[in-house]
């Protein structure tokens, strides 16, 4: 057939008419909605006023800890490996796109071949030809549409990943160095600790060999002195371990130590704003990123479900051949096929696979509502934590002055014959403990506050991705 009104303008008419009718046909199957989470509580147990800032250890005024975690975020091997799963989501994003455009191919030939007669005379012919074709499913269905809103959900999901990665990131390398600052604390109040009761020892091994105290005194002190001893060296140990456990997280080998001289425990900043739970559901990357699987999960049911329906195609082609290049483009053919591909007998095996992904469907809007569970438990977990640790710190802290006292009132009782050393050493002990522990609870202290800022979802933006398929949150409306 001769196409009356040349090629090229026949083809893109068609090209035109094909678009026309994908637009037209819509999300004939399925929807991908994803059903609301209820029964959530209205409010926190309790709450701060404090707005939490979107990189949330900015709060704690902290400016070394700002330093390792900055490099943290840049030099993680594990970091890196989410960006490198994100480029496969977003790879294979455009790879489902791809599948809306018509496939266009064009092709092309030239030959030339000759003749001998009688070895004397020849002949030559020469030959050219050049063809093009396109070809396109019209998605009446919605198959197509679906398979590649599926997996660009599936990309913002790896993003939601990304950032859900970034938000433990940083929440360890700041528990990490908080622990490195208790540790150190501890390394020095125990060396103190070693002094004094050396110094202690020195005071009674003179009274003991002037008859003024009891052998077993001594032996007391001694083994205060070597329990002083065995803590230190128990306490240098775990500073090592939390200075290579650091330097791994920020993608250090183990011993290229971060300088920590500047570790501190630090005061902890006014309680951040919990919000309502409801909130939480769009604040957390990792609710979002559960929310997406189920759209995702969704969208691959609708094209399961079309997959059962006939599939109708199209394919245009146009050719030309001639003896010369100067004639190959006068004469064309054109070819335009439509196809009607319907399933009849499968065994069952087109049913099957949409009942699968109805259950996987199922299963991850499940992981999703169980997801959102935990996350509320985290907040509470952590806002009751808190709450009760500070009451704790304040009577360590309050148990700690009043040790300090007694000791030294048992000191001077001590000096001036009214008792045995058995008390002051009862003294010397409980408030030797109480330092160390008290060094403890204001660390776990700064941990809870650190697990209730990823709990909260570390305050990181919660806008979804520009290039999301329709709506917000990875819904989309047929």
């Amino acid at each position: 057939m001769r196409m009356p009104n040349g090629p090229m303008g026949r083809l893109a008419l068609f090209l035109t008419l094909l678009l026309t009718l994908s637009t037209v046909a819509g999300c004939a199957v399925g929807r991908h909605d994803v059903p609301e989470i209820t029964g959530l509580p209205e409010t926190f147990s309790s709450t701060g006023e404090a707005s939490l800032s979107e990189q949330w250890w900015l709060d704690f005024d902290d400016p070394a800890l700002n330093e390792v975690i900055e490099e943290g975020l840049a030099g993680s091997p594990d970091l890196a490996g989410w960006f490198d799963r994100l480029d496969q989501a977003e790879a294979l994003a455009r790879k489902a796109g791809a599948t809306w455009w018509p496939s266009v191919s064009v092709d092309g030939s030239a030959s030339r071949s000759g003749q001998w007669d009688d070895g004397v005379t020849e002949t030559y012919s020469n030959s050219y030809s050049a063809s093009g074709t396109v070809s396109y499913e019209i998605d009446l269905w919605g198959r197509v549409r679906s398979t590649r809103h599926a997996a660009v959900y599936e990309a913002h999901s790896s993003r939601e990943d990304l950032r859900a990665a970034v938000l433990s990131l940083s929440t360890r390398i700041a528990a990490a160095w908080y622990e490195i600052a208790e540790a150190r604390s501890q390394v020095r109040v125990l060396g103190s600790q070693v002094s004094v009761n050396e110094q202690t020892l020195e005071i009674i091994t003179l009274r003991f060999t002037s008859g003024q105290i009891r052998a077993a005194d001594v032996l007391r002190q001694k083994q205060l002195l070597e329990s002083s001893r065995g803590n230190l060296a128990l306490a240098e140990s775990r500073l090592e371990v939390l200075r290579n456990q650091l330097a791994v997280l920020v993608g250090r080998v183990p011993q290229d130590h971060v300088v920590d001289d500047e570790a501190a425990l630090v005061a902890l900043p006014p309680l951040p704003d919990a919000g309502i739970p409801a909130q939480l559901l769009q604040r957390r990357p990792d609710l979002r990123a559960a929310e997406l699987d189920v759209a995702a999960a969704s969208a691959r049911l609708g094209a399961a479900v079309a997959d059962r329906f006939p599939r109708v195609s199209i394919t245009a082609s146009v050719s030309s051949s001639a003896g010369t290049g100067a004639d190959l483009f006068t004469n064309w053919l054109s070819n335009l096929v439509g196809n009607l591909t319907m399933p009849l007998i499968d065994g069952g095996a087109r049913k099957a696979e949409a009942e699968k992904q109805e259950a996987l469907v199922d299963e991850a809007f499940h992981r999703y509502r169980q997801t959102v569970l935990t996350s509320l438990q985290e907040v509470e977990n952590a806002l009751t934590r808190e709450s009760h640790q500070s009451i704790y710190l304040r009577s360590v802290s309050e148990q700690l002055a009043m040790a300090n006292e007694v000791l030294a009132r048992h000191r001077d009782a001590y000096r001036g014959g009214q008792f045995d050393y058995l008390r002051v050493l009862d003294g010397l002990t409980s408030q030797q403990s109480l330092e160390r522990q008290n060094l403890t609870a204001h660390r776990e202290l700064i941990g809870y506050r650190i697990e209730l800022c990823r709990a909260l979802g570390g305050g990181w933006s919660a806008e979804s991705p520009a290039d999301a398929p329709a709506g917000s949150n990875g819904r989309t409306q047929s």
